[in-house]
Protein backbone atom coordinates (compact mmCIF):
# COMPACT_ATOMS: atom_id res chain seq x y z
CA UNK A 1 0.00 0.00 0.00
CA UNK A 2 1.31 3.44 -0.88
CA UNK A 3 0.44 6.25 1.55
CA UNK A 4 0.12 9.87 0.33
CA UNK A 5 2.39 11.33 3.04
CA UNK A 6 6.01 12.53 2.82
CA UNK A 7 8.58 9.90 3.75
CA UNK A 8 11.13 10.36 6.51
CA UNK A 9 13.91 7.76 6.36
CA UNK A 10 15.78 6.64 9.45
CA UNK A 11 19.45 5.93 9.86
CA UNK A 12 20.56 2.32 9.76
CA UNK A 13 19.76 0.53 12.99
CA UNK A 14 17.39 3.23 14.28
CA UNK A 15 14.21 1.33 13.45
CA UNK A 16 14.28 -0.89 16.53
CA UNK A 17 12.16 1.35 18.78
CA UNK A 18 9.44 1.69 16.13
CA UNK A 19 9.42 -2.06 15.54
CA UNK A 20 8.71 -2.25 19.28
CA UNK A 21 5.93 0.35 18.81
CA UNK A 22 7.52 3.12 20.82
CA UNK A 23 5.76 6.24 19.48
CA UNK A 24 8.65 8.72 19.44
CA UNK A 25 11.27 9.34 16.76
CA UNK A 26 14.15 11.52 17.95
CA UNK A 27 15.84 13.98 15.63
CA UNK A 28 19.17 12.13 15.80
CA UNK A 29 17.60 9.01 14.29
CA UNK A 30 16.61 10.72 11.02
CA UNK A 31 18.76 10.23 7.92
CA UNK A 32 16.60 11.87 5.23
CA UNK A 33 13.63 14.23 5.48
CA UNK A 34 11.87 16.18 2.71
CA UNK A 35 13.08 19.77 2.38
CA UNK A 36 9.68 21.48 2.61
CA UNK A 37 8.17 19.77 5.64
CA UNK A 38 6.12 21.95 7.95
CA UNK A 39 5.57 21.46 11.67
CA UNK A 40 2.43 19.42 12.19
CA UNK A 41 2.56 17.63 8.81
CA UNK A 42 1.53 14.01 8.53
CA UNK A 43 4.53 11.85 7.61
CA UNK A 44 5.36 8.19 7.17
CA UNK A 45 8.55 6.78 8.65
CA UNK A 46 10.66 4.26 6.74
CA UNK A 47 13.68 2.24 7.74
CA UNK A 48 17.07 2.67 6.06
CA UNK A 49 15.98 -0.17 3.76
CA UNK A 50 12.83 1.70 2.72
CA UNK A 51 10.39 -0.40 4.76
CA UNK A 52 7.31 1.26 6.24
CA UNK A 53 7.45 1.59 10.04
CA UNK A 54 4.90 4.14 11.26
CA UNK A 55 2.78 7.23 10.58
CA UNK A 56 2.76 10.33 12.73
CA UNK A 57 2.99 14.10 13.09
CA UNK A 58 6.26 15.85 12.28
CA UNK A 59 7.62 18.64 14.45
CA UNK A 60 11.11 20.11 14.60
CA UNK A 61 12.69 19.50 17.98
CA UNK A 62 14.19 16.73 20.07
CA UNK A 63 11.14 14.55 19.45
CA UNK A 64 10.73 14.97 15.70
CA UNK A 65 7.83 12.57 15.08
CA UNK A 66 5.02 11.44 17.36
CA UNK A 67 3.65 8.24 15.84
CA UNK A 68 0.04 7.12 16.20
CA UNK A 69 -0.14 4.28 13.65
CA UNK A 70 2.08 1.30 12.88
CA UNK A 71 -0.19 -0.45 10.33
CA UNK A 72 0.13 1.69 7.16
CA UNK A 73 -3.41 3.05 7.13
CA UNK A 74 -4.85 6.15 5.49
CA UNK A 75 -5.42 8.78 8.20
CA UNK A 76 -8.95 10.03 7.60
CA UNK A 77 -12.22 10.72 9.41
CA UNK A 78 -12.79 7.03 10.12
CA UNK A 79 -9.25 6.57 11.45
CA UNK A 80 -9.62 9.16 14.22
CA UNK A 81 -13.26 8.27 14.86
CA UNK A 82 -12.10 4.74 15.68
CA UNK A 83 -9.41 6.17 17.96
CA UNK A 84 -12.03 8.11 19.92
CA UNK A 85 -14.32 5.07 20.06
CA UNK A 86 -11.49 3.02 21.57
CA UNK A 87 -10.90 5.71 24.19
CA UNK A 88 -14.60 5.69 25.04
CA UNK A 89 -14.72 1.91 25.17
CA UNK A 90 -11.95 1.80 27.77
CA UNK A 91 -13.70 4.44 29.91
CA UNK A 92 -16.89 2.42 29.72
CA UNK A 93 -14.94 -0.59 31.04
CA UNK A 94 -13.79 1.69 33.87
CA UNK A 95 -17.50 2.64 34.41
CA UNK A 96 -17.02 6.34 33.58
CA UNK A 97 -19.13 8.39 33.81
CA UNK A 98 -21.26 7.17 36.72
CA UNK A 99 -23.59 8.61 39.34
CA UNK A 100 -20.71 9.32 41.74
CA UNK A 101 -18.00 10.44 39.30
CA UNK A 102 -18.54 12.39 36.08
CA UNK A 103 -15.06 13.92 35.77
CA UNK A 104 -12.40 11.75 34.13
CA UNK A 105 -9.73 11.65 31.44
CA UNK A 106 -10.98 10.69 27.99
CA UNK A 107 -7.71 10.82 26.01
CA UNK A 108 -4.29 10.34 27.60
CA UNK A 109 -1.77 11.02 24.85
CA UNK A 110 0.53 8.10 24.07
CA UNK A 111 -1.38 5.86 26.48
CA UNK A 112 -4.39 6.06 24.16
CA UNK A 113 -2.47 6.11 20.88
CA UNK A 114 -2.99 9.88 20.52
CA UNK A 115 0.45 11.38 21.30
CA UNK A 116 0.42 15.12 21.81
CA UNK A 117 -3.18 15.34 23.06
CA UNK A 118 -5.09 15.05 26.31
CA UNK A 119 -8.83 15.46 26.83
CA UNK A 120 -10.60 15.67 30.18
CA UNK A 121 -14.33 15.38 30.82
CA UNK A 122 -16.02 17.68 33.34
CA UNK A 123 -19.70 16.78 33.38
CA UNK A 124 -21.02 17.90 30.00
CA UNK A 125 -17.79 19.57 28.83
CA UNK A 126 -14.59 18.14 27.30
CA UNK A 127 -11.42 20.20 27.72
CA UNK A 128 -8.63 19.59 25.19
CA UNK A 129 -4.93 20.39 25.56
CA UNK A 130 -2.54 19.90 22.65
CA UNK A 131 1.16 19.26 23.20
CA UNK A 132 2.06 19.02 19.52
CA UNK A 133 1.31 21.14 16.46
CA UNK A 134 0.00 18.05 14.70
CA UNK A 135 -2.80 17.53 17.19
CA UNK A 136 -3.36 21.28 17.47
CA UNK A 137 -3.91 21.46 13.71
CA UNK A 138 -6.80 18.96 13.85
CA UNK A 139 -8.40 20.08 17.13
CA UNK A 140 -11.62 21.37 15.51
CA UNK A 141 -12.04 18.13 13.60
CA UNK A 142 -11.51 16.09 16.78
CA UNK A 143 -14.00 18.26 18.68
CA UNK A 144 -16.63 17.52 16.03
CA UNK A 145 -16.00 13.78 16.35
CA UNK A 146 -16.21 13.93 20.16
CA UNK A 147 -19.64 15.58 20.03
CA UNK A 148 -20.85 13.03 17.51
CA UNK A 149 -19.63 10.04 19.56
CA UNK A 150 -20.56 11.36 23.05
CA UNK A 151 -24.21 12.42 23.28
CA UNK A 152 -23.86 13.50 26.93
CA UNK A 153 -21.16 16.04 25.98
CA UNK A 154 -22.47 19.48 25.00
CA UNK A 155 -19.23 21.41 24.34
CA UNK A 156 -15.52 20.99 23.62
CA UNK A 157 -13.16 23.67 24.92
CA UNK A 158 -9.59 24.10 23.69
CA UNK A 159 -7.16 25.12 26.43
CA UNK A 160 -3.88 24.78 24.54
CA UNK A 161 -2.59 28.35 24.75
CA UNK A 162 -0.21 27.64 27.63
CA UNK A 163 0.98 24.24 26.45
CA UNK A 164 1.67 25.41 22.90
CA UNK A 165 3.43 28.59 24.06
CA UNK A 166 5.76 26.56 26.28
CA UNK A 167 6.93 24.69 23.20
CA UNK A 168 7.88 27.92 21.43
CA UNK A 169 4.91 28.01 19.10
CA UNK A 170 2.50 30.81 18.29
CA UNK A 171 0.09 31.15 21.17
CA UNK A 172 -3.47 30.23 20.12
CA UNK A 173 -6.60 31.49 21.82
CA UNK A 174 -8.40 29.32 24.36
CA UNK A 175 -11.80 28.88 22.71
CA UNK A 176 -14.85 26.67 22.46
CA UNK A 177 -14.28 24.51 19.40
CA UNK A 178 -17.77 23.05 19.27
CA UNK A 179 -20.95 23.29 21.32
CA UNK A 180 -24.56 22.29 21.13
CA UNK A 181 -27.35 24.83 21.13
CA UNK A 182 -28.22 26.29 24.56
CA UNK A 183 -25.05 24.87 26.13
CA UNK A 184 -24.40 25.74 29.76
CA UNK A 185 -21.43 24.21 31.57
CA UNK A 186 -22.25 22.13 34.64
CA UNK A 187 -21.77 24.39 37.65
CA UNK A 188 -20.34 21.47 39.61
CA UNK A 189 -18.98 18.03 38.78
CA UNK A 190 -18.63 14.92 40.93
CA UNK A 191 -15.71 12.82 42.14
CA UNK A 192 -16.66 9.90 44.39
CA UNK A 193 -19.71 11.91 45.45
CA UNK A 194 -17.76 15.06 46.30
CA UNK A 195 -19.02 18.20 44.58
CA UNK A 196 -16.35 20.21 42.74
CA UNK A 197 -16.53 23.60 41.11
CA UNK A 198 -13.96 23.32 38.29
CA UNK A 199 -12.74 26.47 36.55
CA UNK A 200 -11.51 24.95 33.30
CA UNK A 201 -11.06 28.41 31.75
CA UNK A 202 -8.74 29.95 34.36
CA UNK A 203 -7.62 26.97 36.44
CA UNK A 204 -4.37 25.02 36.23
CA UNK A 205 -3.95 22.30 33.59
CA UNK A 206 -7.44 21.51 32.28
CA UNK A 207 -9.04 22.83 35.48
CA UNK A 208 -8.40 20.08 38.03
CA UNK A 209 -5.90 17.29 38.77
CA UNK A 210 -7.88 14.18 37.85
CA UNK A 211 -4.78 11.99 38.12
CA UNK A 212 -5.00 11.93 41.93
CA UNK A 213 -8.58 10.61 42.08
CA UNK A 214 -7.75 7.10 43.35
CA UNK A 215 -5.12 8.44 45.75
CA UNK A 216 -7.64 10.86 47.23
CA UNK A 217 -9.98 7.93 47.77
CA UNK A 218 -7.21 6.07 49.62
CA UNK A 219 -6.63 9.12 51.81
CA UNK A 220 -10.34 9.17 52.62
CA UNK A 221 -9.99 5.58 53.91
CA UNK A 222 -7.38 6.66 56.46
CA UNK A 223 -8.89 10.00 57.52
CA UNK A 224 -11.56 9.20 60.11
CA UNK A 225 -10.81 10.94 63.37
CA UNK A 226 -7.50 12.35 62.07
CA UNK A 227 -5.90 15.77 61.84
CA UNK A 228 -4.69 16.44 58.28
CA UNK A 229 -2.38 18.96 56.61
CA UNK A 230 -2.74 19.25 52.83
CA UNK A 231 0.06 21.24 51.19
CA UNK A 232 0.06 22.50 47.58
CA UNK A 233 -3.66 22.10 48.07
CA UNK A 234 -4.87 23.84 44.88
CA UNK A 235 -8.71 23.77 45.00
CA UNK A 236 -8.83 21.14 47.71
CA UNK A 237 -9.08 17.65 46.23
CA UNK A 238 -7.20 15.93 49.06
CA UNK A 239 -8.72 18.23 51.69
CA UNK A 240 -12.25 17.39 50.58
CA UNK A 241 -11.50 13.66 50.51
CA UNK A 242 -10.19 13.84 54.09
CA UNK A 243 -13.25 15.72 55.25
CA UNK A 244 -15.54 13.26 53.46
CA UNK A 245 -13.68 10.47 55.26
CA UNK A 246 -14.36 11.95 58.69
CA UNK A 247 -11.23 13.93 59.51
CA UNK A 248 -11.68 16.04 62.64
CA UNK A 249 -9.50 18.93 61.43
CA UNK A 250 -8.03 19.72 57.99
CA UNK A 251 -5.59 22.53 57.21
CA UNK A 252 -4.87 23.46 53.57
CA UNK A 253 -1.93 25.49 52.27
CA UNK A 254 -1.28 26.91 48.80
CA UNK A 255 0.66 29.90 47.54
CA UNK A 256 -2.14 30.92 45.15
CA UNK A 257 -4.90 33.13 46.55
CA UNK A 258 -7.11 32.17 43.58
CA UNK A 259 -6.65 28.47 44.39
CA UNK A 260 -7.49 29.02 48.06
CA UNK A 261 -10.60 30.96 47.06
CA UNK A 262 -11.69 27.98 44.93
CA UNK A 263 -10.86 25.58 47.76
CA UNK A 264 -12.99 27.46 50.28
CA UNK A 265 -15.85 27.55 47.77
CA UNK A 266 -15.62 23.75 47.40
CA UNK A 267 -15.52 23.27 51.18
CA UNK A 268 -18.72 25.30 51.49
CA UNK A 269 -20.27 23.51 48.52
CA UNK A 270 -19.92 20.22 50.39
CA UNK A 271 -20.93 21.74 53.77
CA UNK A 272 -17.60 20.91 55.41
CA UNK A 273 -17.18 24.28 57.17
CA UNK A 274 -16.08 24.21 60.78
CA UNK A 275 -13.46 21.48 60.34
CA UNK A 276 -11.30 23.25 57.78
CA UNK A 277 -8.82 26.13 57.74
CA UNK A 278 -6.85 27.42 54.77
CA UNK A 279 -3.69 29.49 54.43
CA UNK A 280 -2.21 31.35 51.47
CA UNK A 281 1.51 30.78 51.93
CA UNK A 282 4.68 29.38 50.41
CA UNK A 283 4.68 25.76 51.57
CA UNK A 284 8.33 25.53 52.63
CA UNK A 285 8.08 28.76 54.62
CA UNK A 286 4.86 27.52 56.21
CA UNK A 287 6.40 24.18 57.22
CA UNK A 288 9.53 25.79 58.65
CA UNK A 289 7.44 28.02 60.91
CA UNK A 290 4.96 25.29 61.84
CA UNK A 291 4.85 23.98 65.41
CA UNK A 292 1.85 21.65 65.13
CA UNK A 293 2.12 17.96 64.25
CA UNK A 294 -0.53 16.08 62.27
CA UNK A 295 -1.82 12.54 61.94
CA UNK A 296 -1.63 12.78 58.13
CA UNK A 297 0.37 15.12 55.91
CA UNK A 298 0.08 15.39 52.11
CA UNK A 299 2.94 16.66 49.93
CA UNK A 300 1.79 17.00 46.31
CA UNK A 301 4.04 19.65 44.75
CA UNK A 302 4.16 20.73 41.11
CA UNK A 303 6.79 19.11 38.90
CA UNK A 304 10.27 20.08 40.12
CA UNK A 305 11.92 18.60 36.99
CA UNK A 306 10.28 18.66 33.57
CA UNK A 307 13.54 17.84 31.77
CA UNK A 308 16.53 15.60 32.51
CA UNK A 309 18.86 18.57 32.98
CA UNK A 310 16.74 19.70 35.93
CA UNK A 311 16.92 16.45 37.90
CA UNK A 312 19.78 17.42 40.23
CA UNK A 313 18.02 20.53 41.48
CA UNK A 314 14.73 18.63 41.70
CA UNK A 315 16.32 16.00 43.94
CA UNK A 316 17.38 18.71 46.37
CA UNK A 317 13.92 20.27 46.29
CA UNK A 318 12.08 17.00 46.92
CA UNK A 319 14.54 15.97 49.65
CA UNK A 320 14.25 19.27 51.52
CA UNK A 321 10.47 19.31 51.22
CA UNK A 322 10.03 15.76 52.50
CA UNK A 323 12.57 16.23 55.28
CA UNK A 324 10.61 19.23 56.53
CA UNK A 325 7.30 17.43 56.12
CA UNK A 326 8.42 14.41 58.13
CA UNK A 327 9.14 16.66 61.10
CA UNK A 328 5.46 17.53 61.41
CA UNK A 329 3.91 14.06 61.53
CA UNK A 330 2.92 12.46 64.83
CA UNK A 331 4.43 9.10 65.72
CA UNK A 332 2.16 6.54 64.09
CA UNK A 333 1.06 9.03 61.46
CA UNK A 334 1.08 8.93 57.67
CA UNK A 335 2.84 10.85 54.92
CA UNK A 336 1.28 10.89 51.44
CA UNK A 337 4.10 12.15 49.22
CA UNK A 338 4.17 12.54 45.45
CA UNK A 339 6.24 13.51 42.44
CA UNK A 340 4.70 14.27 39.04
CA UNK A 341 8.13 14.94 37.48
CA UNK A 342 8.47 12.59 34.53
CA UNK A 343 12.27 12.91 34.70
CA UNK A 344 12.28 11.52 38.26
CA UNK A 345 11.54 7.80 38.10
CA UNK A 346 10.14 5.60 40.88
CA UNK A 347 13.52 4.31 42.01
CA UNK A 348 15.02 7.79 42.24
CA UNK A 349 11.99 9.09 44.11
CA UNK A 350 12.31 6.32 46.71
CA UNK A 351 16.00 7.13 47.09
CA UNK A 352 15.12 10.77 47.75
CA UNK A 353 12.56 9.80 50.40
CA UNK A 354 15.15 7.50 52.01
CA UNK A 355 17.51 10.47 52.27
CA UNK A 356 14.73 12.61 53.75
CA UNK A 357 13.93 10.01 56.40
CA UNK A 358 17.60 9.86 57.40
CA UNK A 359 17.83 13.65 57.65
CA UNK A 360 14.58 13.95 59.61
CA UNK A 361 15.62 11.05 61.87
CA UNK A 362 12.27 9.30 61.47
CA UNK A 363 11.62 5.59 61.06
CA UNK A 364 9.34 5.01 58.07
CA UNK A 365 7.67 2.06 56.38
CA UNK A 366 6.17 2.04 52.88
CA UNK A 367 2.49 1.07 53.06
CA UNK A 368 1.46 1.90 49.49
CA UNK A 369 3.19 2.70 46.21
CA UNK A 370 0.90 4.93 44.18
CA UNK A 371 0.53 6.00 40.56
CA UNK A 372 -2.01 7.58 38.23
CA UNK A 373 -5.50 6.07 37.79
CA UNK A 374 -6.64 3.75 35.03
CA UNK A 375 -8.16 6.53 32.92
CA UNK A 376 -4.56 7.77 32.54
CA UNK A 377 -3.36 4.51 30.93
CA UNK A 378 0.28 3.65 30.25
CA UNK A 379 1.07 1.89 26.98
CA UNK A 380 3.35 -1.08 27.53
CA UNK A 381 5.37 0.27 24.61
CA UNK A 382 5.75 3.73 26.18
CA UNK A 383 6.61 3.42 29.89
CA UNK A 384 7.53 7.12 30.04
CA UNK A 385 3.81 7.88 30.35
CA UNK A 386 3.85 6.65 33.95
CA UNK A 387 4.72 10.08 35.31
CA UNK A 388 2.96 10.13 38.70
CA UNK A 389 4.79 8.51 41.61
CA UNK A 390 3.56 8.39 45.18
CA UNK A 391 4.30 6.73 48.49
CA UNK A 392 2.22 6.35 51.63
CA UNK A 393 4.63 6.14 54.56
CA UNK A 394 3.96 5.03 58.13
CA UNK A 395 6.05 7.34 60.30
CA UNK A 396 7.37 6.42 63.75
Amino acid sequence: MSLPYPIIQLKKGKERSLLQKHPWVFSGAIAVEPAELNNGDLVQVHSAKGEYLATGHFQRGTISIRCFDFEEKVVDDLFFREKIKKCLSLRHVLTFPNTQTNSFRLIHGEGDGMPGLIADVYGNTVVLQSYSLGMQSIKSFLAKLILEEMPFIDAVYDKSAETMAKHGHEKPDNIFLAQRENYHANETVLEHGIKLSVDFVNGQKTGFFLDQRDNRQLLKHYSKGKTVLNTFAYTGGFSLASLQGGATEVHSVDSSARAIEGLEFNVALNQFQGKHQSSTSDVMSYLRQLEMQYDILILDPPAFAKHLNQVSNAMIGYRNLNTEGLKHIKSGGLLFTFSCSQAVDKELFRKIIFQSAIQAQREVKILHQLTQPADHPVSIYHPEAEYLKGLVLFVE
